[in-house]
């Protein structure tokens, strides 16, 4: 019996996900014009860089990953997630504060012909909108991924991805989901030899 307790619950996240899914289709012309950047800025030597927060940043190291190692097949691609180095970020924080923990580590690495992913679900986090601010001083490449009304990224970002929804957890599922379509058009760039 208690075993069917969470029956409607099921039903109703699925089929949440899968209505989101559907209106990735709707999306599917800017889907590909970000995923082209991304494949036009590694053709050309730049570095994609990658930040976010929370279960963004676990998304942003997933999908430097796969670029780094493996999706279906096996990359060395220059990408590097900013949410990884735990005495980077904490002595950044604790100096600078924590809304400069991306963009140090930009104007550190970054260089023109680079390209920057900044997820937010909200597209209003500090710390990734200050570093969009800089890569677009630095003519560094943006793009967002970003949900509800897509806040601030929306606006700033060359590309940006926006996910209609108010619930993180969705807007995260369509996030990794529209980085995994990313990873097959690099893919695929790859076979046809459009990149090394």
């Amino acid at each position: 019996m208690r075993g069917f307790l969470y029956q409607d619950l099921i039903r109703k996240s699925v089929q949440e996900g899968i209505e989101l899914r559907q209106q990735l289709l709707s999306l599917g012309s800017k889907i590909e014009a970000a995923g082209q950047c991304l494949i036009d800025h590694l053709k050309s030597g730049g570095r994609v860089f990658f930040c976010g927060n929370g279960g963004s940043a676990a998304d942003c190291q997933h999908l430097a990953a796969e670029l780094v190692g493996r999706f279906e097949m096996e990359n060395q691609l220059n990408a590097l997630a900013l949410t990884t180095d735990s005495s980077i970020l904490t002595a950044v924080g604790n100096d600078f504060g924590f809304d400069q923990i991306f963009v140090r580590q930009l104007r550190a690495m970054g260089r023109p012909g680079d390209c920057l992913v900044g997820i937010s679900t909200s597209g209003n986090s500090a710390n990734v909108v200050k570093a969009v601010e800089a890569a677009r001083e630095m003519q560094i490449a943006t793009v967002g991924l970003s949900g509800a009304q897509g806040g601030q990224l929306a606006q700033l970002c060359t590309h940006c991805l926006v996910i209609p929804c108010q619930r993180t957890c969705r807007v995260q599922e369509m996030h990794i989901a529209i980085g995994h379509i990313w990873c097959e058009m690099i893919e695929e760039a790859r076979r046809r030899g459009h990149l090394p």
